[in-house]
């Protein structure tokens, strides 16, 4: 299914989105290093459940913002609404800083309740409090990040991704080590060390929110050229704006709401049901800080690349359906599909078989337990990538109510399916990780099925799915035994894995080409495209 570079260009913007996110990941993963071992697994615990309610305020206030801006902005650039797609900006501008600061001071008044109520551990309370002004933050760059993408650049938003990190990472690390130092008489020394984590949240956003503040000052005078060129055209006023923000964020904030709900209900659900059986609150947030920081961080850093293409692909929809092009929007899902499905697959196979390795690399975790509920869930990765890249179609097609329905009818499903196995099976931790699979797995179907019906689409199933299953199955053997082989020759579990990692690479980059999963067309459409295909033509691959 060929197309011309233009039409796929979402593949580069998207891949520029997907680059910083891996990046923005892997510094996520470097810095839990030492700050795990700062304020160890039970200060993760408090960190993970003031992340989680955190994370609801911020898609209540701006989390759904950027899709927003970005997709009515799109829209308006099409037809060249140059004074509408601005409007549309300042409107939003206004929306985040009175919703921002309403959902900043409620977080911050209201921790000591919501620790206690939602996951009964008050000292999750202290972290929270410093996460609160975060989302006004949030919400400001959310519009600048938003604005940027409808005008179909990824670039301000990818840098300010990476600096927003690079900050985050360097102040959670030295404020945790000062407030564990500080507070080490304390009870509540752990509570204090995450406190140190959400610090560096804080700074870092200031930071990457300064970054996009100066770019969009950098591109004011061409707004003003935009703006002096647009005579013509219908003028939006602003309470058709407002309702136009509002038709777009409300169906976003409740699907990801609901998502995030999950994740808090997961929570509160673990906590409850586990103090009900006598465990003390160290011991579960011990358990959560597991799951939460090392199982969740693990599989998120490959899923990252479907919600940056999922980013991308929103405003090019939005495009191509606003063309009336239906053959180029059917091509830009099977691209997007296939593009993340070969990435995926691999990903899960070699997470579920390095999973040790992994652990003991990253976290210098030799135990059982993580490593056993990273290979559980690993599948998660495929099914999240798949369920996020089919929310953005869906998005993208204007059909903005489907995945809120999807995500409620899932999250159902999950929160008992979760109580049973907590309540009755005893799988404490494995419990999670199943139910985080469950709730994929429906979401991923429902959206499927949607999908295929809206756009009267089907996805070619053997070269998106079957053959890069075979060749990630092939790929895991070569990985397992090229580990364990080098480590009972060496003793380094930071060698071996590596070496494992760099053969798999090389062995299914190679295995695809052979078994024809991806066509010398559609490497050159693909994000560094041209470099891919002289290697693989040396190599006689193609």
């Amino acid at each position: 299914m060929g197309t011309g570079k233009k039409s796929n260009s979402f593949l580069v913007q998207g891949s520029i989105l997907a680059a910083a996110s891996i990046i923005v990941r892997l510094i996520g993963l470097l810095y839990r290093i030492p700050l795990t071992n700062i304020i160890g697994d039970e200060g993760i615990g408090y960190y993970s459940n003031a992340f989680a309610i955190y994370n609801i305020a911020l898609i209540l206030s701006s989390y759904s913002l950027p899709l927003a801006v970005s997709k009515l902005v799109a829209a308006r650039a099409v037809k060249k609404q140059y004074r509408n797609s601005y409007r549309i900006f300042l409107c939003a501008l206004c929306f985040a800083i009175i919703v921002g600061t309403a959902a900043s001071l409620f977080i911050y008044f209201g921790a000591d309740f919501l620790a206690a109520a939602v996951y009964k551990s008050p000292r999750s309370a202290i972290p929270l409090r410093i996460l609160a002004p975060t989302i006004f933050v949030f919400a400001v760059m959310g519009v600048l990040r938003g604005y940027f993408q409808g005008k179909n650049t990824m670039l301000p938003t990818s840098v300010s991704q990476i600096l927003e990190q690079i900050v985050n990472a360097v102040v959670s690390i030295i404020a945790a080590y000062f407030l564990m130092n500080y507070h080490s008489a304390s009870p509540d020394i752990a509570a204090f060390g995450a406190a140190g984590g959400t610090l560096g949240t804080f700074v870092g956003a200031c930071t990457a929110l300064i970054f996009l503040a100066f770019i969009f000052a950098l591109y004011k005078p061409i707004i003003d050229r935009q703006l002096r060129r647009d005579t013509g055209g219908l003028r939006e006023s602003n309470p058709v704006i407002l309702k136009a923000l509002l038709v777009t964020i409300i169906p976003v904030i409740l699907s990801q709401t609901v998502y995030q709900i999950s994740g808090v209900l997961d929570g509160a659900l673990f906590g409850h049901i586990l103090a009900g059986k006598g465990l003390d609150e160290e011991a579960r947030n011990a358990l959560w800080g597991i799951y939460s920081n090392k199982y969740n961080l693990l599989i998120n850093v490959p899923v990252s690349i479907a919600s940056a293409m999922g980013v991308a692909i929103i405003p090019s929809l939005v495009a191509s359906k606003y063309s009336k092009t239906n053959y180029e929007v059917k091509n830009k899902v099977h691209m997007a599909v296939k593009f993340n499905m070969i990435i995926a697959i691999p990903a899960a196979v070699g997470m579920g078989v390095l999973a040790s390795p992994i652990l003991k690399l990253l976290f210098g975790d030799a135990r059982e337990l993580p490593a056993n509920l990273l290979r559980l869930g690993s599948v998660a990765i495929v099914l999240f990538a798949l369920s996020t890249i089919t929310n953005a179609v869906l998005q993208g097609i204007n059909k903005m109510s489907l995945p809120v329905t999807h995500s409620a009818i899932s999250l159902v499903i999950h929160v008992a399916l979760l109580y049973i196995l907590l309540k009755f099976f005893n799988l404490s931790a494995y419990g999670l990780v199943i139910g985080n699979v469950t709730f994929s797995l429906v979401v991923c179907i429902l959206n499927w099925i949607s999908v295929g019906k809206i756009l009267n689409y089907k996805q070619e199933v053997k070269k998106t799915f079957l053959i890069p299953t075979a060749c990630a199955a092939i790929m895991g053997v070569l990985a397992y035994f090229t580990y364990y082989g080098l480590y009972s020759v060496i003793k380094m579990n930071s060698v071996s894995t590596l070496a494992a990692v760099i053969v798999a690479v090389g062995a299914y980059f190679c295995l695809l080409l052979l078994f024809k999963g991806v066509t010398g067309e559609e490497l050159y459409e693909m994000p560094l495209g041209r470099t891919l295909a002289r290697i693989a033509g040396k190599l006689h691959l193609i």
